[in-house]
């Protein structure tokens, strides 16, 4: 039997490109987001690619709209074998001019949708004892940058959660398994739709990978949930280990730099907004799995080769470490 697989955040970005990965193994595949243009599109291209797809649009934040998705999956393909939580949603802005019902929104998206898709999941999955759920956090879970603090605040709580589940499973001795698979920046729809009170247009941190890089990551962190998390991407592990080894040095660095690495002054600002609702309503409005910096985004990860090699590991973390121990050569060299 095909495995059943739901995703939240479907409509776009990683959760679109890790859609399509399942759909090639011919995976019933659960489309979950709020656009229901970008959802259509999706279940075209899941289709066409041999996957079998449901469409359910629903807003996470809300967990009967979540229960109601789960219950719908079940009943029309089957028991949930995955469950991946990718939705979320941000404001770009120093936390004094967001607003408390924008942090309130971004949290109750980017956490609580988390929170709401994995109850929904477990709810079935702990009676079978079988299933895997996997989060897709971010290095800014654990290194917040300006600019961010309600989605950096809610990747943290994601981690904090996350880690809290697995422990409870670990001591019932469950065979449901719950990983996280931590991004760098990628190359998503969500810099053009963002809520936005920056001047420049909204950009990842670079170096960008592009979201085929990070399905990858979240297809083989699903394959293999036994680890509590996977970094995604080498300045993933870089600029963890540099968190480690030097954060009030890496602060100081990201205060004259966090601002400005985050805008680019090629593109316009768009005036769209999808924190409170979606802007991908239509088929002409879907966006795909891209956003608009495919010029300078990474399409492999040698970082990702190394994982998928255990006889490579200890040589990923040591160049890792390097890494590291040469970039906050770096960050000194600038603070000074």
């Amino acid at each position: 039997m095909p495995p059943t697989v739901v995703i939240t955040g479907a409509s776009a970005g990683i959760g679109r490109a890790t859609a399509r990965l399942y759909a090639r193994r011919g995976a019933d595949v659960v489309l979950v987001a709020r656009g229901e243009g970008g959802l259509e599109a999706a279940a075209d291209e899941v289709a066409a690619l041999g996957g079998r797809p449901l469409v359910r649009p629903a807003d996470v934040a809300d967990p009967a709209q979540v229960e109601a998705v789960a219950e719908a999956a079940e009943k029309e393909l089957g028991p949930i074998d995955v469950w991946i939580n990718c939705a979320f949603s941000s404001v770009f802005a120093p936390f004094d001019e967001i607003t408390p019902e924008e942090f309130e929104r971004t949290t109750q998206v980017t956490y609580l949708g988390f929170v709401n898709g994995t109850r929904s999941a477990l709810k079935r999955m702990l009676p079978r004892d079988r299933g895997t759920i996997v989060q897709v956090g971010s290095a800014l879970g654990e290194r917040s940058i300006p600019l961010q603090s309600a989605y950096c605040g809610a990747k943290h709580a994601i981690n904090g959660f996350t880690s809290s589940l697995r422990t409870e499973l670990l001591h019932r001795g469950s065979n449901v398994h719950v990983t996280v698979a931590q991004m760098p920046g990628v190359n998503t729809p969500q810099f053009a739709w963002v809520r936005s009170r920056l001047s420049r247009h909204p950009m990842p941190v670079p170096p960008v990978y592009q979201p085929e890089v990070a399905a990858r990551g979240v297809l083989y962190a699903a394959d293999h949930p036994r680890r509590k998390q996977y970094y995604v991407g080498g300045t993933t592990v870089a600029t963890l280990w540099a968190n480690r080894l030097a954060p009030a040095l890496l602060d100081r660095y990201l205060a004259r730099t966090g601002f400005g690495s985050q805008q680019d002054d090629s593109l316009p600002p768009t005036g769209l907004d999808n924190l409170f609702e979606p802007v991908d309503r239509r088929p002409a409005d879907d966006q795909g799995a891209h956003g608009a910096f495919d010029d300078s985004a990474h399409a492999r990860s040698w970082q990702q080769t190394l994982v998928r090699h255990p006889a490579a590991t200890a040589l990923g973390a040591g160049a890792a470490v390097l890494g590291a121990v040469s970039g906050i050569r770096r960050l000194t060299s600038r603070a000074a």
